[in-house]
Protein backbone atom coordinates (compact mmCIF):
# COMPACT_ATOMS: atom_id res chain seq x y z
CA UNK A 1 0.00 0.00 0.00
CA UNK A 2 1.46 3.55 -1.01
CA UNK A 3 1.64 5.98 2.08
CA UNK A 4 2.31 9.94 1.06
CA UNK A 5 3.84 11.90 3.24
CA UNK A 6 3.13 15.27 3.20
CA UNK A 7 5.45 18.12 4.11
CA UNK A 8 4.07 21.65 5.33
CA UNK A 9 5.52 24.03 2.86
CA UNK A 10 8.25 26.12 3.98
CA UNK A 11 6.49 30.13 3.59
CA UNK A 12 7.57 32.52 1.70
CA UNK A 13 9.16 35.75 2.96
CA UNK A 14 9.19 38.80 1.10
CA UNK A 15 12.43 40.30 -0.72
CA UNK A 16 12.61 43.44 0.94
CA UNK A 17 15.36 44.20 -2.45
CA UNK A 18 12.44 43.24 -4.68
CA UNK A 19 10.27 45.30 -6.32
CA UNK A 20 7.94 47.48 -4.85
CA UNK A 21 4.28 47.98 -5.66
CA UNK A 22 4.16 51.55 -4.75
CA UNK A 23 4.79 54.13 -7.97
CA UNK A 24 8.03 55.29 -8.83
CA UNK A 25 8.79 58.74 -9.16
CA UNK A 26 11.79 59.29 -10.74
CA UNK A 27 11.03 56.92 -13.95
CA UNK A 28 7.75 57.17 -15.82
CA UNK A 29 6.16 53.59 -18.00
CA UNK A 30 4.24 54.07 -20.91
CA UNK A 31 1.17 51.67 -21.85
CA UNK A 32 1.37 49.60 -24.80
CA UNK A 33 -1.44 51.97 -26.68
CA UNK A 34 0.94 55.08 -25.81
CA UNK A 35 3.96 53.63 -27.31
CA UNK A 36 2.25 52.40 -30.53
CA UNK A 37 0.45 55.73 -31.09
CA UNK A 38 3.35 57.85 -30.20
CA UNK A 39 5.33 55.10 -32.85
CA UNK A 40 3.16 55.72 -35.34
CA UNK A 41 3.42 59.51 -34.70
CA UNK A 42 7.01 59.98 -35.31
CA UNK A 43 7.11 57.51 -38.14
CA UNK A 44 4.83 59.18 -40.28
CA UNK A 45 6.23 62.78 -39.10
CA UNK A 46 9.62 61.94 -39.98
CA UNK A 47 8.36 60.48 -43.41
CA UNK A 48 6.40 63.95 -44.00
CA UNK A 49 9.72 65.86 -43.34
CA UNK A 50 11.73 63.46 -45.62
CA UNK A 51 9.35 63.45 -48.30
CA UNK A 52 9.00 67.55 -48.03
CA UNK A 53 12.80 67.72 -47.99
CA UNK A 54 13.37 65.24 -50.93
CA UNK A 55 9.95 63.99 -52.87
CA UNK A 56 10.52 60.40 -52.82
CA UNK A 57 9.20 57.54 -50.92
CA UNK A 58 12.21 55.66 -50.60
CA UNK A 59 14.37 57.94 -49.27
CA UNK A 60 11.50 59.49 -46.89
CA UNK A 61 11.53 55.85 -45.76
CA UNK A 62 15.03 55.75 -44.87
CA UNK A 63 14.23 58.60 -42.19
CA UNK A 64 11.24 56.75 -40.41
CA UNK A 65 13.37 54.90 -38.07
CA UNK A 66 13.96 58.04 -36.10
CA UNK A 67 10.45 57.98 -34.89
CA UNK A 68 11.63 55.60 -32.94
CA UNK A 69 12.52 58.45 -30.23
CA UNK A 70 9.23 59.69 -29.83
CA UNK A 71 8.42 57.17 -27.10
CA UNK A 72 11.38 58.44 -25.50
CA UNK A 73 10.05 62.46 -25.94
CA UNK A 74 6.35 61.72 -24.27
CA UNK A 75 8.02 59.49 -21.51
CA UNK A 76 9.64 62.41 -20.69
CA UNK A 77 7.69 65.24 -21.14
CA UNK A 78 5.47 62.68 -18.83
CA UNK A 79 7.39 62.20 -16.17
CA UNK A 80 8.41 66.16 -15.81
CA UNK A 81 4.97 67.20 -16.01
CA UNK A 82 4.02 64.45 -12.98
CA UNK A 83 6.84 65.59 -10.81
CA UNK A 84 5.90 69.09 -11.66
CA UNK A 85 2.54 68.52 -10.30
CA UNK A 86 3.79 66.80 -7.44
CA UNK A 87 6.17 69.43 -6.30
CA UNK A 88 3.62 72.00 -6.59
CA UNK A 89 0.93 69.45 -4.32
CA UNK A 90 4.13 69.05 -1.56
CA UNK A 91 4.00 72.66 -1.10
CA UNK A 92 0.57 72.38 -0.55
CA UNK A 93 0.74 69.36 1.96
CA UNK A 94 3.02 71.32 4.00
CA UNK A 95 1.22 74.88 4.23
CA UNK A 96 -1.96 72.19 5.45
CA UNK A 97 0.38 70.45 8.27
CA UNK A 98 2.02 73.87 8.93
CA UNK A 99 -1.74 75.16 10.12
CA UNK A 100 -2.84 72.03 11.29
CA UNK A 101 0.18 71.74 13.80
CA UNK A 102 -0.07 75.46 14.97
CA UNK A 103 -3.49 74.37 15.30
CA UNK A 104 -2.75 71.86 17.95
CA UNK A 105 -3.25 68.47 16.44
CA UNK A 106 -0.91 66.21 16.29
CA UNK A 107 0.94 64.75 13.58
CA UNK A 108 -1.14 62.09 12.86
CA UNK A 109 -4.25 63.72 12.92
CA UNK A 110 -2.09 66.67 10.95
CA UNK A 111 -1.82 64.61 7.80
CA UNK A 112 -5.21 63.32 7.80
CA UNK A 113 -6.33 66.57 7.69
CA UNK A 114 -3.75 67.37 4.83
CA UNK A 115 -5.56 64.56 2.73
CA UNK A 116 -9.08 66.63 3.58
CA UNK A 117 -7.59 70.19 2.71
CA UNK A 118 -6.19 69.04 -0.43
CA UNK A 119 -9.25 67.27 -1.54
CA UNK A 120 -11.07 70.87 -1.41
CA UNK A 121 -8.45 71.29 -4.28
CA UNK A 122 -8.99 68.37 -5.95
CA UNK A 123 -12.66 67.31 -5.39
CA UNK A 124 -11.94 63.96 -7.39
CA UNK A 125 -8.83 62.95 -5.42
CA UNK A 126 -6.94 62.10 -8.84
CA UNK A 127 -3.38 63.85 -7.74
CA UNK A 128 -0.56 62.18 -6.71
CA UNK A 129 0.00 63.64 -3.38
CA UNK A 130 -3.58 62.30 -1.93
CA UNK A 131 -2.91 58.77 -2.96
CA UNK A 132 0.53 59.27 -1.51
CA UNK A 133 -1.13 60.99 1.94
CA UNK A 134 -3.57 57.80 2.27
CA UNK A 135 -0.67 55.87 1.73
CA UNK A 136 1.26 57.38 4.74
CA UNK A 137 -2.41 57.33 6.97
CA UNK A 138 -2.50 53.43 6.10
CA UNK A 139 1.33 52.59 7.15
CA UNK A 140 0.25 54.82 10.14
CA UNK A 141 -2.89 52.53 11.08
CA UNK A 142 -0.60 49.36 10.49
CA UNK A 143 1.66 50.83 13.43
CA UNK A 144 4.14 52.45 11.30
CA UNK A 145 6.25 55.58 12.51
CA UNK A 146 5.31 58.25 10.45
CA UNK A 147 8.96 59.27 10.01
CA UNK A 148 9.37 55.79 8.22
CA UNK A 149 6.20 56.04 5.82
CA UNK A 150 7.76 59.89 5.02
CA UNK A 151 11.23 58.63 4.59
CA UNK A 152 9.93 55.85 2.03
CA UNK A 153 8.03 58.76 -0.07
CA UNK A 154 10.97 60.89 -0.27
CA UNK A 155 12.74 57.81 -1.23
CA UNK A 156 10.55 57.24 -4.36
CA UNK A 157 9.86 60.76 -5.01
CA UNK A 158 13.89 61.89 -5.77
CA UNK A 159 13.02 65.38 -4.65
CA UNK A 160 15.35 66.99 -2.80
CA UNK A 161 12.79 69.39 -1.13
CA UNK A 162 11.28 66.08 -0.36
CA UNK A 163 14.01 64.31 0.75
CA UNK A 164 14.77 67.18 3.27
CA UNK A 165 12.28 67.48 4.55
CA UNK A 166 11.86 63.89 5.33
CA UNK A 167 15.42 64.22 7.21
CA UNK A 168 14.35 67.72 8.76
CA UNK A 169 10.73 65.65 10.23
CA UNK A 170 12.83 62.66 11.38
CA UNK A 171 15.55 64.22 13.51
CA UNK A 172 12.31 66.58 14.86
CA UNK A 173 10.99 63.50 15.79
CA UNK A 174 13.40 61.73 17.01
CA UNK A 175 15.25 64.49 19.25
CA UNK A 176 11.87 65.93 20.69
CA UNK A 177 12.06 69.77 19.15
CA UNK A 178 9.64 71.98 18.32
CA UNK A 179 8.09 69.92 15.38
CA UNK A 180 5.44 72.78 14.73
CA UNK A 181 8.15 75.70 14.63
CA UNK A 182 10.50 73.46 12.21
CA UNK A 183 7.47 72.26 9.85
CA UNK A 184 6.81 76.21 9.86
CA UNK A 185 10.10 77.40 9.07
CA UNK A 186 10.55 74.61 6.62
CA UNK A 187 7.45 74.64 4.75
CA UNK A 188 7.84 78.62 4.23
CA UNK A 189 11.38 78.21 3.31
CA UNK A 190 10.47 75.28 0.75
CA UNK A 191 7.01 77.24 -0.58
CA UNK A 192 9.54 80.54 -1.31
CA UNK A 193 12.14 78.15 -2.91
CA UNK A 194 9.26 76.89 -5.16
CA UNK A 195 7.69 79.73 -5.60
CA UNK A 196 10.52 81.19 -7.15
CA UNK A 197 11.01 78.36 -9.57
CA UNK A 198 7.67 78.72 -11.19
CA UNK A 199 8.87 82.79 -11.48
CA UNK A 200 11.92 80.96 -13.20
CA UNK A 201 9.97 78.74 -15.17
CA UNK A 202 7.72 81.41 -16.62
CA UNK A 203 10.04 84.04 -17.60
CA UNK A 204 11.44 80.77 -20.04
CA UNK A 205 8.43 79.73 -21.08
CA UNK A 206 8.51 82.27 -23.96
CA UNK A 207 12.17 81.75 -24.72
CA UNK A 208 10.94 78.04 -25.51
CA UNK A 209 8.61 78.86 -27.67
CA UNK A 210 10.54 81.21 -29.35
CA UNK A 211 12.91 78.31 -30.13
CA UNK A 212 10.40 76.02 -31.51
CA UNK A 213 9.07 78.66 -33.87
CA UNK A 214 12.48 79.05 -35.17
CA UNK A 215 12.85 75.35 -35.51
CA UNK A 216 9.31 74.42 -37.36
CA UNK A 217 9.90 77.68 -39.73
CA UNK A 218 12.47 76.37 -42.14
CA UNK A 219 9.83 73.56 -42.64
CA UNK A 220 7.50 75.78 -43.59
CA UNK A 221 9.65 77.76 -45.63
CA UNK A 222 10.05 74.77 -47.48
CA UNK A 223 6.90 73.89 -47.37
CA UNK A 224 5.60 76.91 -48.83
CA UNK A 225 8.36 76.91 -51.82
CA UNK A 226 7.21 73.32 -52.95
CA UNK A 227 3.51 74.40 -53.19
CA UNK A 228 3.83 77.90 -54.78
CA UNK A 229 6.86 77.48 -56.67
CA UNK A 230 7.18 73.66 -57.92
CA UNK A 231 9.59 74.09 -60.79
CA UNK A 232 11.95 76.65 -58.68
CA UNK A 233 12.54 73.72 -56.32
CA UNK A 234 12.69 70.67 -58.50
CA UNK A 235 16.53 70.73 -58.75
CA UNK A 236 16.44 70.36 -54.68
CA UNK A 237 15.29 66.63 -55.30
CA UNK A 238 17.76 65.67 -57.66
CA UNK A 239 21.54 65.04 -57.89
CA UNK A 240 23.75 67.60 -55.50
CA UNK A 241 20.01 68.94 -55.01
CA UNK A 242 19.74 65.77 -52.32
CA UNK A 243 22.94 66.33 -50.63
CA UNK A 244 22.06 69.74 -49.73
CA UNK A 245 18.86 68.87 -48.54
CA UNK A 246 20.72 66.10 -45.98
CA UNK A 247 23.05 68.78 -45.36
CA UNK A 248 20.28 71.28 -44.16
CA UNK A 249 18.60 67.98 -42.09
CA UNK A 250 21.46 66.89 -40.24
CA UNK A 251 21.78 71.09 -39.47
CA UNK A 252 17.83 71.32 -38.44
CA UNK A 253 18.50 68.36 -36.34
CA UNK A 254 21.73 69.99 -34.60
CA UNK A 255 20.13 73.01 -34.20
CA UNK A 256 16.92 71.12 -32.35
CA UNK A 257 19.61 69.43 -29.78
CA UNK A 258 21.59 72.81 -29.60
CA UNK A 259 18.08 74.81 -28.56
CA UNK A 260 16.97 71.53 -26.22
CA UNK A 261 19.96 71.76 -24.57
CA UNK A 262 20.04 75.32 -23.78
CA UNK A 263 16.48 75.53 -22.81
CA UNK A 264 16.81 72.61 -20.47
CA UNK A 265 17.76 74.32 -17.30
CA UNK A 266 17.42 72.31 -14.12
CA UNK A 267 15.06 73.85 -11.20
Amino acid sequence: MLKFKFVAAKPVEADPDGPSLLPDYKVYELTLLQRILTLTAGGLLMYGIGYLFYHHWLLSLLLMPGGAYAPHMLRNYLLKRRRNALNLQFKQTLFSLSSSLSAGRSVENAFREAVQDLRMLDPEGSSVMISELNIICARMEYGQPVEEALRNFSERAGMEDIERFADVFSVCKRTGGDLVEVVRRTSTIIGEKLDIQQDIAVSIAQKKFEAKALLISPLIMVMFMSLTAGDYMKPMYTGAGIAISTLALVALFLCYLWTTKIMDIPL
